[in-house]
């Protein structure tokens, strides 16, 4: 059986590469963005209304956020859409929608909307959105399959060189031949297991590119002003070669790794938040309509709980206690008060065990419930906290295991939230060293891994959690 973050990284990878050729790249990139547009226009046509108006803003909408929540097309090898991929797409389109039919509530354009062709278009975009895929897949592969295969050579028997190469022997729609391996150490010195052969020292590599129509030549070796590097980049200016550098970033703790251009200047994020642009925004709004919609169906539970609190035990019915938030900045996270003491985490803190008598007893219910978080939906709110995201620790608990567990403060590269990828697969609890490098595993592999679909799935979790976990206190 998988492990969480093992079930994380198994998920299909949809990442644009650079070497996709011209006709994959359109199709990864602009199919799912143009296709419910190509829906709301043909609905509309249906009903002889013109795509004006606030049909007009929806179609902006829907092609600028598609290729945040609904993602790339999966056309790559081992991609073939199937049942599964049907419910995900869905899940995604509804995301999509509910975000935005916020933004069309809130300009004032919808009482200009015909609720029923909006209702066949939601309805019908899913299935086109899934054929779409599956005829886009099939017709690459008959396509780049009468196409020549591409002959390619790599440079350095290493282990980078070696997952390069099985990831291009997997890729169908590449389809790239990897003719060999060029090396200057010895057979005794190399570790990493190639299929393809040495074709011979990295001296011989300009000339054999050239007398053997070699169309790609992979350097797995380190980007650095070495003379071998430099005179194989001059004697290769004879060939038409597409000549690439594969940069070993494998050997950092990735968060988000993705390429960049700054004023003129390639530069490669090792380790970067996952919500900017339009990822942001559609975090931001998510969370703002989640939170707004929670608390306006909780408010009965809240006034309730706030009246038990005072009837049960003396303080105030809240407590603010502080932790870190974005970049590791202090915030004030809002609690119901479960305790007969209000520690604010600043200096000490000792996380509650079974049979505190420190809990009061509207506090051991609202705990075991996880209502003593619901005021942290006002923090959700005013942009402290997220619904999702890595669980805030009392700032005395961060600075005990920042020194102890690597890459622990990594975590505050995103708000923290009010429940998490450690918090549904068994890790709710617990301070101890062990259970808290598991959480900030399970935490990193959340950055990245993100998406709004799987803040979905976490959400639903959540609740099967809070309805069956017998390890709250």
């Amino acid at each position: 059986m998988s492990t969480p973050i093992e079930a994380l990284r198994s998920r299909e990878v949809t990442a644009l590469s650079s070497t996709d050729s011209p006709a994959v790249f359109a199709v990864k990139s602009l199919l799912l963005p143009i296709l419910p547009v190509a829906m709301l226009s043909l609905c509309l046509f249906a009903a002889d209304a013109p795509l004006r108006g606030g049909y007009f803003l929806i179609a902006v909408l829907t092609f600028l956020g598609a290729p945040d929540v609904l993602g790339l097309a999966r056309i790559g090898p081992g991609q073939e859409p199937q049942g599964p991929a049907l419910l995900e797409i869905t899940g995604r389109w509804c995301i999509l929608v509910a975000l935005i039919a916020i933004v069309i509530y809130l300009s004032g354009v919808a009482r200009t909307l015909d609720v029923g062709l909006l209702a066949v278009w939601f309805a019908t975009t899913p299935a086109v959105l899934f054929v779409g895929q599956w005829g886009a897949r099939r017709w690459l592969m008959y396509s780049l399959q009468r196409r020549q295969p591409q002959r390619a050579v790599i440079v350095g028997i290493t282990d980078l060189g070696a997952r390069l190469e099985a990831a291009l022997l997997a890729d169908t729609l590449l389809r790239t031949d990897i003719v060999g391996f060029f090396e200057d150490r010895g057979a005794s010195r190399l570790t990493a297991r190639v299929s393809a052969p040495l074709l011979g020292p990295t001296r011989d590599l300009a000339d054999y590119v050239t007398r053997n129509h070699i169309d790609h030549v992979f350097i797995t070796l380190p980007m650095s002003r070495d003379a071998r590097i430099l005179g194989m980049l001059d004697q290769l200016h004879d060939s038409t070669a597409s000549i690439y550098f594969v940069p070993d970033i494998f050997a950092f703790n990735l968060i988000q790794a993705r390429f960049d251009v700054l004023g003129g200047v390639p530069v490669v994020a090792v380790r970067e938040t996952p919500f900017y642009g339009a990822a942001w925004l559609m975090k931001r709004l998510s969370d703002i309509a989640i939170a707004g919609a929670a608390l306006l169906l909780a408010s009965p539970v809240f006034a309730a709980v706030a009246i038990a609190i005072r009837l049960d035990s003396p303080g105030p019915v809240l407590f603010r206690q502080k932790r870190y938030g974005l970049d590791g900045r202090e915030i004030q996270v809002l609690k119901f008060r479960s305790m007969s003491v209000t520690e604010d985490g600043k200096d000490t803190f000792a996380a509650a065990a079974r049979g505190d008598s420190r809990i009061t007893r509207v506090g051991a219910f609202i705990r075991k419930t996880s209502i003593d978080e619901l005021p942290q939906l006002i923090n959700v709110l005013e942009g402290s906290m997220s619904i999702v995201g890595p669980r805030p620790h009392a700032v005395a608990m961060n600075e005990h295991y920042r020194r102890a567990i690597p890459g622990y403060m990594v975590r505050h590269k995103v708000k923290p939230g009010i429940t998490g990828w450690a918090q549904v697969n068994g890790y709710r609890g617990g301070d101890d060293l062990e259970s808290m490098r598991k959480r900030i595993e399970l935490d990193l592999a959340y950055m990245r891994h993100w998406s709004l679909w799987l803040d979905l799935r976490i959400l639903i979790k959540t609740i099967s959690v809070v309805l069956t976990d017998s390890r709250a206190y």
